[in-house]
């Protein structure tokens, strides 16, 4: 066995670990299926070339080349979709890349039949120099050759954008497509003499230099090109920083939003990169000990910063960057809150005037419930009491009147009770509005928090929109599906006003619709209550629920203000912790 001999065999063996490698991987990538691709084609080569060298006294060489040839025509073709692929990290197989398979098929069909023309090989011998090649052989030289340069370029391009032309990945991949590059050169062009078992050979070079890249710096996993144009886009800017602190990776947001050069941060320090731009005020000190704390530790450090060079505001994020649990760098995210926080400034001064408005608007919706609910028991009791009157009057006849026995006078003792109660039972409730309508005016000034019942709270729900579903012919369904004695902490009238505000909401989708049905359910959802008002109107536009809950928006026109259920959304979460939702589908349940 000579060395060539030996040399394939341990370039198959390699080829078939790194096949096994990827193929057990139960979802592989574009990229992991067209490296596999390659492999076959190259192991395609060594086999016949092994081949060759066992069976070469027995018979011609050149019929196993035709078998090698399946393999050298399309190994080019694999490494120029590999570099695509690596590139953009996904492809649509286009219809006109059928077209790149032209010339591989003619070349072995030109091969196969070799013998009738000699336009592939004119005299053939495994040793290079003694080889005279037909005038096709050159088609196929500079075909395969071009279509590893373009492989290559796009594997480079990607590889020194992404890190850098030093950085190791890079220097892996140009030395991994360089071996077999420079020995083909010299050997087709006949500049040193060799074997046609060279090719192969050296490809498995390559094939082990790209595996280094694959398992040590992940090759197949780094973010391509197209990943890297997202990155460049998006709002936040970040960088990475290798375990020294060195600056090795930023996007472009990060270089636009501190007016810097790649020049000018690539490959640089962080304290040294800090101390360029010191009118940050950056305490170095701190942050470097951030960083150590970080490479221990999987916690995500943050904290907010003011630029103030460039008028902005950064939640600042830190994180470890893992590989195969080891340590490998670490990511600076910097969020833009300046928005935000200019946003919640607006917000803050506004907020007494909004509050002011909805207090109002409360109010006079106070005002008219109050009127209209108080409206029908006082007119009960100006009836009852009309009906005392009479039977006063007939008491009061009826004394010394000898045809009146006694049980006439407990007749009228027992109409006179009936009267009583029904004035109590209309005092009763007038109470309760009282009772209801005070806790919403002071709501309106004070934000005290007492703990209340679900009964409670669907009582004077109840009691405040009795009126104007009643007035508006709409029926509402309570549906308690939890205990009603469940205890709620927190301020009972601001939860109502914003039952109330959503209840009157409901009804008003229905644009005027009598006869028609509004549910107030409660339910439990581990140690939450969901409370959920249904109707059946007309549902909310797109516009509408985007921005239903961010600023002052409503479906009513002149008549609405847009405050109610901005000012519920800010009630719910400021004042019970919880969360307000939303769900519709225009003219369907919801």
């Amino acid at each position: 066995m000579n060395l060539n001999m030996i040399l394939l065999i341990i370039s198959l063996i390699a080829h078939i670990t790194l096949l096994f490698i990827i193929l057990k991987s139960v979802r592989k990538t574009q990229l992991e299926v067209i490296f596999s691709l390659t492999l076959l084609s190259n192991s395609i080569c060594i086999i016949g070339q092994t081949l060759q060298l066992i069976f070469i006294d027995k018979y011609n060489p050149i019929y196993l080349d035709y078998f090698v040839y399946i393999g050298t025509c399309f190994l080019p073709l694999c490494i120029f979709f590999t570099g695509l692929i690596f590139e953009n990290t996904k492809i649509h197989f286009k219809k006109r890349y059928i077209l790149l398979f032209t010339i591989p098929i003619i070349s072995l069909l030109v091969l196969w039949t070799n013998d009738y023309h000699h336009l592939f090989y004119e005299t053939y011998s495994t040793n290079l120099n003694d080889t005279t090649y037909g005038p096709y052989f050159s088609v196929h030289h500079i075909y395969s050759y071009v279509l590893l340069f373009l492989g290559v370029l796009h594997l480079l391009r990607f590889s020194i954008k992404n890190s850098g032309f030093f950085s190791k990945q890079s220097l892996l991949i140009v030395l991994g497509v360089s071996i077999p590059l420079i020995i083909n050169v010299l050997g087709g062009f006949k500049i040193i003499p060799m074997s046609i078992y060279v090719t192969p050979i050296s490809f498995t070079a390559s094939i082990i230099c790209f595996a280094l890249a694959i398992f040590k710096f992940n090759f197949l996993k780094v973010a391509p090109i197209a990943l890297q144009r997202i990155v460049d886009r998006i709002s936040d800017s970040y960088i990475v920083l290798n375990e020294n602190n060195v600056v090795t990776d930023f996007n472009e947001t990060f270089l636009t939003t501190f007016n810097v050069k790649s020049n000018d941060v690539r490959n640089i320090n962080i304290a040294d990169l800090i101390k360029r731009f010191d009118e940050h005020n950056i305490d170095i000190d701190s942050l470097i000990i951030t960083l150590n704390n970080v490479k221990s530790s999987s916690d995500t450090f943050h904290y907010e910063k003011h630029f103030e060079s460039v008028k902005k505001y950064f939640n600042i994020e830190i994180n470890d960057i893992m590989s195969n649990g080891k340590y490998v760098g670490t990511l600076i995210l910097l969020k833009d809150i300046t928005q935000h926080i200019e946003d919640m400034e607006t917000i803050k001064q506004n907020q007494d005037m909004l509050v002011k408005k909805e207090r109002l608007a409360s109010l006079g919706q106070l005002v008219g419930g109050i009127a209209h609910n108080l409206k029908t028991p006082i007119m009960s009791i100006a009836g009852a009491t009309e009906g005392l009157t009479d039977l006063v009057k007939e008491y009061d006849s009826s004394i010394g009147d000898p045809e009146v026995n006694e049980q006439d006078h407990h007749d009228i003792a027992h109409d006179m009770s009936e009267w009583i109660e029904k004035i109590k039972t209309h005092t009763s409730y007038m109470s309760d509005i009282i009772t209801a309508v005070k806790g919403q005016a002071v709501t309106l000034n004070e934000n005290e928090e007492d703990s209340f019942t679900l009964n409670e709270l669907v009582k004077r729900v109840n009691i405040l929109m009795k009126h104007e579903l009643k007035n508006a012919l709409i029926d509402m369904n309570v549906n308690m599906n939890v205990d009603d004695m469940i205890s709620l902490s927190g301020n009972v009238n601001s939860l109502v006003q914003v039952i109330n505000n959503i209840i009157s909401n409901a009804i008003q989708a229905y644009n005027g619709e009598t006869n028609k049905t509004i549910d107030l359910s409660f339910n439990k959802n581990d140690n939450n209550i969901v409370i959920s008002v249904e109707d059946y109107g007309c549902g909310m536009s797109a516009e509408v629920k985007d921005k239903l809950f961010k600023e002052m928006i409503t479906t009513k026109g002149k008549n609405g203000t847009g405050l109610g259920m901005f000012m519920s959304y800010s009630t719910i979460r400021g004042h019970f912790s919880g969360d307000i939702t939303f769900d519709s589908t225009p003219r369907k349940r919801y």
